[in-house]
C-alpha cells in the first residue's frame, strides 16, 4: 500500500504541475478509494434514493478534473477534496430531490454508530447536517473539516490527523466533541 501511495502521490504532483498524462494514470489508481468514499457518503441513505455510488464519483471525478491550477500535496489531500465535493453532491441532490417533494422526506445518512443514540434515530437528514456544518464552519474551520474528512470521506483517525496536520489525538478529541455538538444542532432544528 505504501509504494502505492506514493505512486499516486508522485503523479498527483506531476498533474499539478499540469502533467495531463499523469491525470489519466492516477485514475486507475486512485477509482476504488473514491468508489468506497462514495459508498460510505451514502451508507444509511433510503433503498429508493436515486443516486448511486458509481454516479456520484463520476461526478466528483469530473468535477476534479475540471478544476485548474489545481495544487495536490498528496493522496490524503486530493481524497479530502474528492470527500468534500461528494459531501456537496449529496446536499445538491437531496435539496433538489426536496424541492420537487415539497417537504417530502428527506434523504437520510448514519452520522456515526458510535453515538448512543436509539436505533430510530440514527438517520440524520442531510440537509440539516450540511446546515449544521455550515454553521461548525463559522465557529471552527478545523472541525467542519475533520467531520468531512472522517463522515464524508471515511479517513481514518491517522489519515484525518495526517490531513490536517495534527495528532490523533486532536482528532479523536475533536472528533467527538463535533459529533455531539452536530447531533445536538440537528436535534434542535428536527424540534424546531
Amino acid at each position: 500500500m505504501q509504494g502505492k501511495s506514493a505512486q499516486v502521490t508522485e503523479l498527483l504532483h506531476r498533474w499539478s504541475q499540469g502533467d495531463s498524462a499523469a491525470r489519466e494514470q492516477v485514475v486507475p489508481l486512485v477509482y476504488e478509494e473514491l468508489r468506497r468514499i462514495a459508498r460510505y457518503s451514502l451508507a444509511g441513505r433510503q433503498s429508493n434514493h436515486t443516486l448511486q455510488s458509481t454516479a456520484l464519483v463520476h461526478e466528483a471525478y469530473l468535477r476534479l478534473v475540471d478544476r485548474t491550477s489545481v495544487h495536490w500535496d498528496n493522496r490524503i489531500h486530493f481524497f479530502a477534496v474528492a470527500a468534500q465535493l461528494m459531501r456537496r453532491l449529496l446536499v445538491d441532490h437531496a435539496r433538489m430531490v426536496n424541492a420537487k417533494k415539497r417537504g417530502g422526506e428527506c434523504v437520510t445518512l448514519v452520522l456515526d454508530d458510535a453515538l448512543a443514540v436509539p436505533e430510530n434515530q440514527r438517520g440524520v437528514d442531510l440537509i440539516a447536517l450540511d446546515d449544521a456544518l455550515n454553521t461548525l464552519a463559522r465557529l471552527d474551520e478545523r472541525q467542519c473539516r475533520l467531520v468531512e474528512l472522517r463522515y464524508f470521506g471515511g479517513l481514518s483517525i491517522e489519515e484525518t490527523a495526517k490531513a490536517l496536520e495534527v495528532s490523533p489525538a486532536t482528532v479523536k478529541r475533536e472528533w467527538a466533541t463535533a459529533r455531539l455538538w452536530l447531533l445536538q444542532q440537528i436535534r434542535r432544528k428536527a424540534q424546531a
